[in-house]
């Protein structure tokens, strides 16, 4: 069924009219038919077929105690795939420890969105406003009932959110003069997780945070600001699930969907690194339940004091359970710059075409709209 499933969405993809990944891209989007579209085509590496493949990693590049220390299990103990036709694309199920996601989650909602770094809400709002969005919605978050129209906090207005070297929207460039430092939690455990999959010496220098609810979507998008593509793209999600599209090096050529769940890793590196992508759909916790289980699970009370995993409160947790009810996150992580390279000078820079890039957008509701003009949807 599965596979009947695939051959019908390879035959949308092959109509006429608009490219085959915009295709289907709104074939995954749609909400007019009851349940939605047919996902039976999507895979799933929780229980993946046949176009799925074990992939080896490196395991003696990270020490379980390294491991560990991030909040992972040994590198021996992953899930690791890849997925024929996309050489360099590697997807990891959820090697989190138990408790461990809390950590990361708590950081992208109270610890990241603090200044000096960027986030979408500052186009819109003074500095002074956007200075603990999580202390000015705590509150809210923990009386917030069902309806969907309660008013939003300013956390579920939060869209994007950018670490060390800042993404440029508009020019859709780095810069060296716009630049703060990179959270060194998080840099470890991008490390390590670059490491595994063959990749050491990998710095984490730029980091795009992005928030999704259900009715969100991330237009389709190449990433390909950073100076160097010899190093690759790490990707984080942590609540709700929601449909990935992986295509090719143009636009006509149809794009294979997978789920991705809370926990899981991707990792783009080779030829993969420099594919279209996308994000048509976020969608509720597959077991049922508010919150996927993995996210339930208790913190170890035997935690290395060595470890960048920090004990996520129960009162903070509750903040964060409010959130993801109804929400996803996703952390891309790139190394800029090669060893030893510099930004080249920006006069020059400004005379260079950028015909191939494409501005990544939020779309909710039907409407697409800039990550900077996104502060009030």
């Amino acid at each position: 069924a599965k596979m009947a499933a695939a051959a019908a969405a390879a035959a949308l993809a092959r109509e006429g009219g608009e490219d085959a990944f915009r295709r289907l891209f709104r074939f995954y989007r749609r909400r007019d038919l009851r349940g939605g579209p047919d996902l039976r085509g999507v895979i799933d590496f929780s229980a993946p077929g046949y176009q799925v493949v074990r992939s080896d990693l490196s395991i003696s590049s990270v020490s379980d105690q390294d491991a560990y220390r991030a909040g992972l299990r040994p590198v021996s103990q992953w899930k690791a795939y890849r997925l024929d036709g996309y050489p360099g694309f590697i997807f990891i199920s959820n090697p989190f420890l138990p408790g461990c996601q809390r950590h990361w989650v708590k950081q992208c909602l109270k610890m990241y969105p603090q200044k000096p770094n960027v986030c979408n809400l500052d186009m819109h709002m003074a500095a002074d406003e956007t200075i603990d969005l999580w202390g000015q919605s705590q509150e809210h978050l923990r009386s917030k009932g069902s309806s969907k129209r309660e008013p939003r906090s300013l956390l579920e207005k939060l869209r994007w959110v950018t670490l060390g070297y800042h993404y440029n929207w508009d020019s859709k460039k780095y810069s060296a003069d716009h630049y703060t430092p990179f959270p060194s939690d998080l840099a470890f455990l991008s490390e390590q997780v670059a490491a595994a999959c063959g990749f050491q010496g990998f710095q984490a220098e730029a980091g795009i945070l992005n928030y999704y609810h259900f009715d969100s979507s991330l237009g389709i998008h190449v990433d390909e600001s950073e100076l160097d593509h010899s190093q690759p793209l790490l990707s984080f999600s942590f609540g709700q699930s929601s449909i990935f599209l992986l295509g090719g090096l143009k636009r006509d050529e149809a794009p294979t969907a997978m789920f991705m769940h809370s926990g899981d890793i991707m990792v783009m590196s080779g030829f993969s690194r420099l594919l279209y992508h996308a994000v048509p759909r976020v969608l509720p916790n597959p077991e049922g339940t508010a919150l996927p289980s993995c996210l339930e699970q208790a913190f170890p009370s035997d935690f290395p004091d060595h470890s960048v995993i920090e004990h996520c409160s129960e009162e903070d947790w509750q903040i964060c359970t409010k959130y993801l009810q109804t929400s996803r996150i996703n952390m891309t992580i790139r190394q800029v710059l090669a060893v030893g390279q510099s930004f080249p000078d920006e006069s020059r820079r400004g005379k260079e075409s950028d015909a191939t890039s494409e501005s990544c957008y939020h779309q909710e509701d039907g409407e697409v709209k800039r990550h900077k003009l996104n502060a009030d949807s």
